[in-house]
C-alpha cells in the first residue's frame, strides 16, 4: 500500500497544523474547554472558511470531494493540538450518517450547512446497558399516524449540548440486541420531550445524557431504512474509529516530542538524563510504537471505503486494537520519564494521556476489537 500523500494532502496538512502550532496553544485550549460550550465557535467558523468541515462531502453539496485520507490528516493534527470542537460528532460521524442514509432531501437541507458551520449534529447511539454492543438499544419509536413517538435513555452524547439536530437510533422493531429493528431519526434539539444533562468529560469534552419522553417526529425524520439501521450505524462508528485513530497518532507524536525535549532538560547527577542509555531505549520503543500505529491508522483510513462491510471492520478493529495498546505504552512512558510532574494539571501530557485513555474506551476498547477481529477472521475461515 502506497502511504505516501499527494501534493493536495500535503497543502491541508500544513494548513491544519500551522494553525494548530500558530492558533491552538494549550492554554487557550484549556479556556475553550471550560467555556460553556467546551468549544471555540471562532474556531468552528474558522474551520469552515478553511473548507475543513466539508472535507468528506461531494462538492455539489458544499464539500470538497475529499475521503477518509483526508480526514485522517486533519486528525492528526487536531490529536496534536488536543482541539476540542466537535468535528468528529458533527462532520465524522453525524455526516457520515446523512451522507449514506439520507435522502436527498436530508443531503440537500444538511450537508451544505455543516459544511459552512451552520450546522451541529450529535449521534445518540449508546445506551446505559449497551456498552460496545451496537445492537442493544432498547429506546424505542412507536408508529404514530404518519410520524413516530420517541421514548428512552442515550448516555455520553458528544457535544449534544451544543448541537441543533440529534440522531436518534430507537427500535422500531425487534427485541433488545437484535439486529433487525432498529432505526435512526433526526431530532431537534428543542423539540418537546427532549431532555439534556450536559457534563464535561475527564478529558477535557463535553458529553451529555439525553433523555426522550414521547419526542415527535415526523416521517421525513427517519434516516435509512426503518428496521434496517444498524448497517449505517456500523458504518458511521467505523468512520468514527479511524478518525480516532488518526488523532491518537497525533496525541502520542505530541507526547513523544514533549518527551523527548524535557529529557535533553532536566539533569541528574550533573546531566541531561537524556544521556542515559536506558531512557533513550525507552524513547526508541516510544518512537516505534508511534512509526506503527502511523501505518495503522494510514490502513484504517484506506480500508474504512471499503464496500466489504466485514473488509472494513477488519481494518479499523486491527487499528483500533494496536493503537490502543501502543497509547497506554507512550502515555504511560511519558507520564514516568517526566516524574511526578507528568501528572500535574499544569503540564499537557497529563492532558494528552487522558485524551488517549479516552480514545482507547471510545467505540469499544483493545479488547472488545481484538475479539472483533477475532470472530471476523473466524467467520472467514469457516467460510
Amino acid at each position: 500500500m502506497d502511504l505516501a500523500l499527494t501534493t493536495e494532502q500535503k497543502l491541508l496538512q500544513d494548513s491544519v497544523e500551522r494553525f494548530v502550532d500558530k492558533d491552538y496553544p494549550f492554554e487557550r485550549r484549556r479556556q475553550l474547554a471550560a467555556g460553556a460550550e467546551g468549544f471555540g465557535r471562532d474556531n468552528w467558523a474558522k474551520f469552515a472558511e478553511l473548507g475543513w468541515l466539508g472535507i468528506p462531502f461531494p462538492s455539489d453539496l458544499g464539500g470538497v470531494g475529499g475521503g477518509p485520507v483526508e480526514t485522517m490528516i486533519v486528525m492528526q493534527a487536531f490529536g496534536r493540538g488536543l482541539v476540542v470542537e466537535p468535528f468528529v460528532s458533527t462532520v465524522v460521524l453525524g455526516g457520515t450518517l446523512v451522507t449514506q442514509g439520507g435522502g436527498e432531501a436530508h443531503r440537500q437541507a444538511l450537508l451544505p450547512a455543516l459544511a459552512q458551520g451552520k450546522l451541529l449534529l450529535a449521534f445518540a447511539f449508546a445506551e446505559p446497558q449497551s456498552r460496545f454492543n451496537l445492537a442493544d438499544v432498547a429506546s424505542v419509536a412507536r408508529k404514530d399516524g404518519r410520524g413516530f413517538v420517541l421514548d428512552g435513555h442515550k448516555a455520553v452524547v458528544f457535544h449534544a449540548d451544543s448541537a441543533d439536530k440529534i440522531i436518534v437510533s430507537a427500535r422500531t422493531g425487534g427485541a433488545t440486541r437484535e439486529a433487525d429493528g432498529i432505526s435512526l431519526f433526526l431530532v431537534d434539539a428543542g423539540a418537546d420531550g427532549l431532555a439534556l444533562r450536559a457534563y464535561p468529560t475527564v478529558d477535557g469534552l463535553r458529553a451529555a445524557e439525553v433523555t426522550l419522553a414521547g419526542v415527535r417526529v415526523d416521517a421525513e425524520a427517519a434516516l435509512g431504512p426503518i428496521d434496517g439501521g444498524l448497517a449505517l450505524i456500523e458504518r458511521a462508528v467505523d468512520h468514527g474509529i479511524a478518525a480516532v485513530c488518526a488523532e491518537a497518532v497525533g496525541v502520542m507524536a505530541a507526547l513523544l516530542a514533549a518527551t523527548q525535549d524535557y529529557v535533553k532538560t532536566r539533569s541528574q547527577f550533573g546531566v541531561p538524563i537524556g544521556s542515559f542509555q536506558v531512557l533513550q531505549h525507552r524513547l526508541v520503543d516510544m518512537f516505534m510504537e508511534l512509526e506503527l500505529s502511523k501505518s495503522l491508522a494510514h490502513i484504517a483510513a484506506a480500508g474504512v471505503s471499503d464496500p466489504d462491510p466485514r473488509a472494513r471492520a477488519r481494518a479499523v478493529s486491527a487499528a483500533k486494537a494496536r493503537i490502543g495498546k501502543a497509547g497506554r505504552f507512550i502515555g504511560q512512558q511519558a507520564i514516568q520519564l517526566h516524574g511526578g510532574m507528568g501528572m500535574t494539571d499544569e503540564l499537557p501530557v497529563g492532558h494528552y494521556f487522558k485524551r488517549l485513555t479516552m480514545i482507547d474506551t471510545l467505540f469499544g476498547d483493545a479488547d472488545h476489537h481484538l475479539r472483533r477481529f477475532a470472530e471476523l477472521d473466524s467467520d472467514d475461515a469457516a467460510d
